[in-house]
């Protein structure tokens, strides 16, 4: 494909850019030894998980009004409480813990690939997390972006067309200067749908033995790629 047109790529961030799972689970095992608490802390990742999209999905269809995405952690958080014996700790304790999203690590090949790209491009989040939250997890992570886009900026949840047009437009650009980086196929069959280019990093270890999706590229998206240092070469970076 011919790449002159694009100027900036945006990126979904969590299980594209980073490893939200083995993160999560390390830091709670972690936390359950320092406070006596043994439970199967990957579980309780993936049960938190499991509850990120039926929380936007009220604000998505317009039943509520928008609530940033560390609102929506902290009350999957709550109703995983009892299920993991964290009852009985602190507000305190139990924002630290809400707050490990914004502690999340790369996969080991992202911040080599992204640093590829950003000699060439703009590089830019445009992810269904709040700026705090992306902002400190770039500077806990030196994850290089130029920008913060998405969720809280464009008031709304992918995939809802709003967020994607309007991080193309907060950057000056069409969207066919851009390009959506992204692990999951319906996030780029959404942002292809509206002019973007697109390109597949195949992560089929997300969601550990469970994962039942987005084991591999299901459209002829633009780049398609293992590691992100494979859309580094496929941009000519």
């Amino acid at each position: 494909m011919a790449h002159s047109e694009i100027k900036a790529l945006l990126f979904d961030v969590f299980g594209t850019v980073v490893d939200w799972r083995g993160s999560i689970t390390r830091e709670m095992q972690r936390f359950g030894e320092a406070h006596k608490i043994n439970q199967n802390w990957e579980q309780f990742a993936l049960d938190w998980r499991a509850l990120y999209q039926p929380a936007m999905e009220g604000i998505r269809s317009g039943d509520r009004g928008y609530v940033k995405l560390d609102q929506l952690h902290r009350e999957n958080l709550q109703q995983l409480l009892h299920g993991y014996e964290l009852e009985a700790l602190s507000e305190t304790q139990l924002d630290h813990i809400n707050r490990v999203w914004h502690r999340l690590q790369p996969w080991a090949d992202s911040l080599p690939g992204m640093n590829r790209l950003k000699k060439n491009y703009v590089v830019a989040s445009l992810s269904n997390g709040n700026v705090e939250l992306m902002v400190n997890m770039a500077r806990h992570s030196a994850i290089p972006w130029d920008m913060i886009l998405g969720s809280e900026t464009a008031q709304g949840y992918k995939p809802q067309d709003k967020v994607y047009l309007h991080g193309a437009q907060m950057l000056g650009l069409k969207p066919a200067q851009c390009m959506m980086v992204a692990a999951h196929n319906d996030d780029l069959h959404a942002a292809r749908s509206l002019g973007f280019k697109t390109a597949y990093i195949n992560r089929p270890y997300e969601y550990g033995d469970s994962q039942a999706r987005d084991l591999e590229a299901e459209e002829p998206w633009d780049i398609v790629g293992e590691y992100m240092t494979d859309i580094a070469t496929g941009l000519g970076c």
